[in-house]
C-alpha cells in the first residue's frame, strides 16, 4: 500500500472518528435533555396529591359545593323557611305536669269519657291567622318509599306552600336525607310511630317507645323537636290520646282523606280532596308521599283549592295550641 493510500486511510479514518464523535455527542446531548424533562415531570408527579384527593377536584368540588350551597341558600330564601326561633314547640315547658296525660299542653281533649284527636280547626278566634281567610293544611304521611319525594317538595316549593310530614321510624332510618330536606325546606317533621303498628293495642309504655323512639331520630338528624303526631291507620283510644298529650304531642287525624292510597287515578284525588264534603275552613287533608299518583296530582289539588279561596298552612300553623277544648267530631276549639 502506497503511502498516499495510507494518508488517505488516516484522514478518511480521523474525519469518521470525528463524525462519530459528533454524533455520539449529540446522542448525548438529547439524552441529557430528554432525562432532565423526565425528572421535572416525574417532580411534578410525585409532589401532586393521589388523583381521588387532587387538589384540582377539590377544587372543583369545592366549587361545585359552593355552587350547591348558593344555590340552596337561594332556594331556602324563596321558599320563605321558617327561622327556628318559630319552629320550637308551640307549647309552654314550664307547664310540664299540668297539662293534659300530664305534659305541657293545656287544653281539654275529653268529650265525656271519650278523649278525642284533632281531626279539623275552629279558626274563628285564631291569633297568628287572618281570620277574613280560609286555610286548610296538606298532610303526607311517609311509611313506604321516597321516590317522589323530592318532586313533591319541588310542586310544593313552586307555590310557597308549606306543609306537614308525618314520617315512622323505618322510613326515618331508610331516607335521613328526605328527612334533612323536608326539614330545610321549612316543612313540619310530624311522628307517625316506630312501626306502623295499631296503637290502641299497645300498652302505654309501648305506646310511648313507638312515639319518642321517632322524635329521638328527627332530633338527632335536624334537631327540631317534633310536637305532631298522627297514629297509624288512625287508629287510637282513650288511653294513646292521653300518652300522646303526656308525650307532648298534639295527636293529628284529617277529615279529607284523599284516597290517593287507593291508586284510583291521578283525576279521582284531585276531584277527592277539591270536592269533598267535609273540606272547610280549618280541615285537614290526608296525602301520602309514597302513593303512586300524589306526586301527579298534587299541583292541580293545590290550584284547585287555591280557586275556592284556601291558603294552604302547615298543622303547627293552623292547630290552636293551647287553651282549647273539642267538639264530638273531632273539631278543636279555642276556648
Amino acid at each position: 500500500m502506497s503511502l498516499f493510500s495510507n494518508k488517505k486511510m488516516r484522514i478518511i479514518f480521523i474525519y469518521c472518528v470525528i463524525i462519530i464523535l459528533v454524533i455520539c455527542g449529540i446522542i448525548t446531548a438529547r439524552h441529557k435533555q430528554s432525562s432532565s424533562e423526565n425528572s421535572a415531570n416525574t417532580s411534578t408527579i410525585t409532589n401532586e396529591p393521589p388523583k381521588s384527593s387532587d387538589s384540582s377536584g377539590t377544587s372543583d368540588k369545592s366549587n361545585n359545593s359552593d355552587k350547591s350551597s348558593s344555590s340552596n341558600d337561594s332556594s331556602s330564601s324563596n321558599q320563605s323557611t321558617p327561622p327556628d326561633s318559630d319552629r320550637l314547640p308551640p307549647y309552654n315547658s314550664s307547664n310540664q305536669g299540668n297539662g293534659i296525660g300530664g305534659g305541657a299542653i293545656m287544653g281539654n281533649c275529653s268529650i265525656g269519657s271519650r278523649k278525642l284527636p284533632i281531626y279539623c280547626v275552629d279558626l274563628s278566634k285564631k291569633t297568628n291567622l287572618d281570620t277574613s281567610k280560609k286555610y286548610v293544611s296538606i298532610s303526607f304521611d311517609a311509611a313506604w318509599g321516597d321516590e317522589d319525594t323530592i318532586k313533591i317538595l319541588d310542586i310544593l316549593d313552586k307555590y310557597n306552600i308549606k306543609t306537614t310530614f308525618f314520617m315512622t321510624g323505618g322510613w326515618v332510618d331508610s331516607y335521613p336525607d328526605k328527612v334533612l330536606e323536608i326539614y330545610n325546606r321549612g316543612h313540619d317533621l310530624g311522628n307517625h310511630s316506630q312501626n306502623h303498628k295499631e296503637m290502641s293495642k299497645l300498652s302505654v309504655n309501648e305506646q310511648k317507645d313507638e312515639i319518642m323512639s321517632v322524635a329521638n331520630k328527627i332530633k338527632e338528624i335536624t334537631g327540631y323537636t317534633s310536637f305532631l303526631f298522627r297514629p297509624p291507620y288512625g287508629d287510637y283510644n282513650s288511653t294513646l290520646i292521653d300518652t300522646v298529650y303526656g308525650c307532648n304531642f298534639y295527636p293529628i287525624e284529617w277529615d279529607v282523606d284523599s284516597l290517593d292510597w287507593k291508586d284510583y287515578g291521578t283525576d279521582n284525588i284531585i276531584k277527592t280532596v277539591t270536592t269533598h264534603k267535609a273540606l272547610k275552613n280549618g280541615s285537614i287533608i290526608l296525602m301520602h308521599n309514597g302513593a303512586k299518583y300524589t306526586a301527579e296530582a298534587l299541583e292541580s289539588v293545590i290550584t284547585g283549592l287555591q280557586s275556592q279561596g284556601y291558603e294552604i298552612v302547615p298543622i303547627s300553623q293552623l292547630i290552636n295550641t293551647e287553651n282549647f277544648h273539642m267538639d264530638g267530631t273531632g273539631l278543636q276549639i279555642p276556648d
